[in-house]
């Protein structure tokens, strides 16, 4: 399984739209995309990481497309 650390990079870390910009993407991926173990496509297990700017976390999946553009996210400040 493809797998990538990544450091979070929005000020606020995975929280609301950050979470939802990233769930929404993994959603339309059709390959499932794990952050930490917990669903990608699943705003509020994102949330629930508690993961904050800094913070290294282990994108994981079947897919290594899928899993570098959702790390790709992980690493921009999405609350910009």
């Amino acid at each position: 399984m493809p797998s990538k650390s990544v450091v979070v990079g929005s000020a606020v870390g995975l929280h609301a739209r950050p979470a939802a910009l990233i769930a929404e993407k993994a959603a339309e991926l059709g390959s499932e995309v794990t952050i930490n173990g917990v669903d990608a496509s699943s705003s509020l297990m994102i949330m629930t990481l508690g993961a904050g700017n800094g913070d290294t976390v282990e994108v994981a999946g079947d897919d290594q497309a899928a899993v570098d553009t959702i790390a790709a996210l992980v690493e921009q400040d999405l609350d910009a």
